[in-house]
């Protein structure tokens, strides 16, 4: 059996969770609102205040699916309750961050400035401006919008120049030696 597909999921105060038909569930909560289709085959049970997922054999494809499927359904729990946010550094002479409005502006030593709008449920927060915190209740939206702006100017190995996220570490390499 699946470790992590065996855990229930608990379902905190002011969060409700439905599952239709064909696995379409459903989950509100204080934040927002997440719909998501799972894998027909998956069990999923609303059970007083816990969900848990169950396979209906040991096949292969269903030991696979058991565990995502209940991780996901805990992402979607977690994000309407407290939300997901991605940290961004930005290092280099004149690289820098600033939001107006909606619309997040980058200047990362282009010959033009890099902007990139807000989503719907994703924010950008400016603290500073080497500093860019992307949030919202979809792990998965979070996450891609926090990488398609580390690719505008990744880390480089030499100076660490570049956007990287708070917690990654650049392994640097040695520059040239002289004779």
């Amino acid at each position: 059996m699946s470790r992590i597909g065996r855990k229930a999921i608990l379902i905190p105060a002011g969060v409700t969770v439905t599952v239709a038909d064909e696995n379409v569930v459903t989950v509100k909560g204080p934040k927002g609102t997440l719909t998501q289709q799972f894998h027909k085959d998956m069990l999923i049970e609303v059970k007083g205040s816990e969900i848990t997922v169950s396979r209906p054999d040991d096949e292969k494809l269903h030991k696979s699916l058991h565990g995502l499927t209940r991780t996901l359904v805990n992402n979607m729990v977690v994000g309407v309750t407290e939300g997901y946010q991605k940290r961004l550094e930005i290092n280099g002479v004149g690289y820098r961050a600033a939001k107006a409005g909606k619309t997040l502006k980058l200047s990362l030593g282009y010959s033009h400035g890099i902007n990139i709008n807000e989503e719907d449920g994703i924010t950008f927060d400016v603290p500073d401006s080497s500093t860019i915190i992307v949030c919202g209740i979809d792990k998965q939206k979070v996450g891609q919008i926090a990488a398609i702006i580390r690719e505008k100017r990744p880390p480089e190995p030499y100076k660490g120049k570049g956007i990287k996220y708070a917690d990654e570490h650049i392994r640097r390499k040695a520059g040239k030696t002289g004779k």
